[in-house]
């Protein structure tokens, strides 16, 4: 008996399981499709404000890489992330703004909020944790913490990983106090060079409503997006 337990714990799912190990880079174009505002409300004003952009394109490279360009109301915006630092800029208002994130880790995105796992969070960013095998959909269940002592802030992320495409299918988002803030289902997922991307990602607040939906398209991966595109 004892042996067999040994066993079972050797066979317990690690993050290099869940990851995508050929994700190199992405771009594609992501449109709003549906946005109840008092229910985004529900999960933060600032994440309800994350939805007034009518469409955004989006490129993300390894390791830690992003570059998202909007228009929200007829006005132009651009942010940029390079390792821990990030560039708001409004050109038409004339507003430009660099901040060093790196007491603060969970102000960044990265390629987690899109529903994909790459092997960069897991060496130098995020803890996971195996949970469980979802008993309904057979997905390895994970918690996602920041590395501790590295960085102090709490924040839990719960993702339900598909073991075969290695994408997330459902993440719950922790507030640092524990109290749950929101849940995404990330569905119909795209392959592209070995990689598979979800094409929709739906958010619903604490009570179960669907609060957003947006959709990506144009989808490219594994292009060789210059670094230069990410400089600031």
């Amino acid at each position: 008996m004892i042996g067999l337990l040994a066993l079972t714990a050797l066979a317990a799912p690690t993050w290099q399981d869940i990851v995508q190990p050929n994700f190199q880079d992405c771009t594609f174009v992501a449109q709003v499709v549906k946005a109840n505002e008092k229910e985004l409300r529900k999960i933060s004003r600032d994440f309800a404000q994350s939805f007034k952009f009518t469409y955004m394109k989006a490129e993300v490279k390894e390791p830690f890489m992003v570059r998202l360009e909007s228009r929200v109301e007829g006005t132009e915006l651009l942010y940029m992330e390079n390792g821990e630092r990030k560039l708001y800029r409004i050109p038409k208002l004339r507003i430009g703004k660099v901040e060093d994130d790196s007491h603060s880790p969970g102000k960044q995105q990265t390629v987690l909020d899109f529903g994909v796992l790459t092997p960069s969070l897991f060496e130098s960013r995020f803890d996971a944790v195996f949970v469980r095998n979802d008993r309904e959909t057979g997905d390895y269940v994970f918690d996602i913490t920041y590395k501790h002592p590295k960085y102090d802030d709490t924040t839990r992320q719960r993702v339900w990983v598909d073991p075969q495409k290695r994408y997330v299918t459902k993440r719950v988002w922790f507030a640092q106090d524990g109290h749950e803030m929101a849940s995404f289902d990330y569905i119909d997922p795209k392959n592209e060079s070995g990689v598979w991307f979800p094409s929709e990602a739906i958010v619903k607040d604490v009570d179960g409503q669907v609060a957003g939906i947006t959709k990506y398209s144009k989808m490219s991966i594994n292009t060789g997006i210059s670094d230069s595109v990410f400089k600031f």
